[in-house]
């Protein structure tokens, strides 16, 4: 039913008993007429909530879209085109430099996360790893098997926190010939660890090849009671 019709009937029902309508003002005519509109079998067919809140989106997509597609050469088109550029450089930073790095040395780069182990027990776990073609677990606990050997080996101190990469800037004072192997192993592991990064065998290989090789490795002397300057 329509507001006329709504407010003709809500006249109607001012009416006296006779045919003559009766004379009132215009507020309490507008009142009277409200009071009837605001019935429910006039709000039936209504939207839900919902639609209109829908609707009132849409309507804001839209005129967004619009004022965009007019500030833009081309309009729409040149629009899309800009949009489809920077999803395609986004994708290209993206696959070229992979998931972003944490600075090293923040909360939870630790490179131990659990009890502690001996170098043997994660030289053990790295192979079952290797075993199965999970390089990057096997990645990771060969990195850490070189670490605990060297502090077995008292050329480092055991330091609770201490991250992969600290650990090989500080193994490579006392181990000169290794300090750059160290350091491509300590990349390795947050690549895998903290960048999002997928290792293979090759990688897995190398370090496990420093590990053999540094158990042959004499430290410098001046440096090989606790690994730091002298």
């Amino acid at each position: 039913m329509t507001v006329t019709g709504g407010t003709t009937a809500a006249l109607t029902l001012l009416r006296a008993d006779g045919d003559a309508p009766v004379d009132i003002s215009r507020l309490p005519a507008r009142e009277a007429a409200e009071r009837e509109l605001s019935e429910p079998m006039y709000h039936e067919n209504d939207p839900s909530l919902l639609q209109r809140g829908l609707d009132r989106f849409w309507e804001w997509i839209d005129d967004l879209f619009g004022a965009a597609s007019g500030a833009t050469p081309g309009g729409i088109v040149g629009l899309i085109a800009i949009v489809l550029v920077v999803i395609a450089l986004a994708a290209a930073l993206w696959w070229r430099l992979g998931t972003p790095r944490r600075t090293p040395g923040t909360a939870g780069d630790s490179l131990f996360t659990d009890g502690p182990r001996t170098a043997d027990e994660h030289r053990a776990a790295a192979t079952r790893h290797a075993s199965a073609g999970h390089w990057n677990q096997a990645v990771q606990e060969r990195m850490r098997a070189i670490v605990r050997s060297l502090e077995e080996r008292v050329l480092l101190d055991p330091r609770p926190g201490r991250t992969a990469d600290e650990a090989a800037a500080e193994a490579g004072r006392s181990l000169p010939s290794r300090a750059d192997d160290l350091r491509l192993a300590a990349r390795a592991f947050d690549d895998v660890t903290y960048g999002g990064r997928t290792a293979d065998e090759p990688t897995y290989r190398r370090i496990e090849e420093l590990d053999t090789a540094l158990e042959r490795t004499r430290p410098t002397l001046d440096t090989a009671s606790t690994g730091a300057p002298s």
